[in-house]
């Protein structure tokens, strides 16, 4: 009876692990998160049902690896190395496992904090925060990205972002010292940006400008600002690619007890003979917003505060798109990436500070977050892509 019942719980247990093996084999979501202290990128495969991770694999991508865009077809993840040699690499998806694999390495012409593609897939954006330029990168028809910058543009201070409108015909770039967003149209034939008319819209002083988000109707931009916590609300014109200020609404509350940020002093003239003083610092907590994402029905719109470790919640009217804040969660320690699963369900948050990710279920009627699980990741999490293969 002993070893009948022994045969019995091997089978069961030999068909459990074939099951499980075959349920993360057949797992068509991956996210991917770059640490960029430990120089490495984490693959999970995501539950499609509950937003469980399982760690797949772990990609040797090379010391400051953090901003990361999905190709458009969903063959490739791009990285860029923020340390020298200023590189991008291109990594094939396994389209079955998730797992990494590097085909090719292009040159960057300085630290990109930021990096994005337009629609077409044809174009590589990125943005240098201390180099003060965005520049454009090709990508061949096989996805790959080899050659270096295609054109190259001097901004104002600190561009910190760079995003395509879900058209391609504009893009929209953030200088955080300037207090401005950059307007371009791009020319379909040459791939070339070209500035807009006007070239930007300004801000208040002293926001600083970082991160922009494209609604799904692309008929709202939402740029959050650093400094002050808000997000910005532009309406889109789609004849003209031109943005304008419809509400800047907080996502710090008072009761916060932060204080405004303090923006980096402008570099020095060539020829000055000493470098610019930096602003003194009062030593009070300072807002210090990074990241923003939006459902993609439309719905919900998030935002993340690293002094405070919080990820606040926005509702957003149907219609015209006007923001409502609602409250804030804490989350893991410094938060510097979130991102929403294609299916508008999860959400996850990584901190630069935690050896831990938190995944979120987004309550589909509320926007409310709900926690599903925390899962080890290497050391300065800070970038997030998620992937769902058809």
């Amino acid at each position: 009876m002993t070893q009948i019942s022994f045969g019995l719980a091997a089978s069961v247990l030999a068909m459990a692990a074939m099951v499980s093996g075959a349920g993360s084999a057949s797992a068509r979501t991956f996210v991917y998160v770059s640490a960029a202290t430990a120089g490495a990128i984490d693959t999970y495969s995501m539950d499609e049902n509950t937003g469980e991770l399982l760690q797949v694999s772990t990609f040797d991508a090379g010391k400051m690896v953090m901003p990361m865009t999905v190709s458009a077809d969903k063959k490739h993840l791009y990285a860029v190395i923020r340390s020298q040699p200023y590189r991008v690499l291109t990594l094939a998806i396994d389209p079955t496992t998730g797992k990494l694999t590097q085909e090719a390495v292009a040159a960057l012409p300085d630290s990109m904090p930021y990096v994005s593609t337009d629609p077409s897939g044809r174009l590589l954006f990125t943005a240098s925060y201390g180099g003060n330029k965005i520049a454009v990168l090709p990508i061949a028809k096989n996805g790959l990205v080899t050659d270096g910058a295609r054109q190259m543009i001097l901004t104002g201070r600190n561009a910190h972002s760079i995003v395509s409108d879900r058209t391609g015909r504009y893009v929209f770039a953030t200088n955080l010292g300037s207090d401005v967003v950059l307007q371009f149209v791009l020319d379909p034939a040459t791939g070339m940006l070209e500035v807009n008319n006007p070239p930007k819209v300004t801000t208040k002083p002293g926001f600083g400008p970082r991160h922009i988000i494209v609604s799904p109707d692309n008929k709202s931009v939402y740029v959050l600002t650093e400094l002050t916590g808000h997000v910005i609300h532009y309406a889109l014109d789609a004849a003209k690619g031109t943005l304008s200020e419809v509400e800047s609404v907080k996502s710090v509350p008072d009761d916060a007890g932060l204080f405004p940020g303090i923006a980096p002093p402008a570099p020095a003239a060539f020829n000055a003979t000493a470098p610019g003083a930096a602003p003194a610092d009062d030593g009070k907590p300072k807002v210090w917003a990074a990241d923003i994402g939006i459902t993609p029905n439309g719905k919900f719109l998030y935002t993340t505060e690293r002094t405070t470790s919080k990820i606040a919640l926005f509702h957003v009217a149907a219609g015209d798109g006007k923001l409502t804040y609602v409250t804030n969660y804490p989350t893991e320690q410094q938060p510097r990436g979130i991102r929403i699963d294609p299916s508008g369900r999860f959400l996850v948050a990584s901190g630069e500070k935690s050896d831990k990710l938190s995944v979120y279920a987004i309550d589909q009627a509320s926007g409310t977050l709900s926690s599903v699980g925390r899962y080890p990741v290497d050391a300065g999490a800070n970038w997030i892509e998620i992937v769902t293969l058809p």
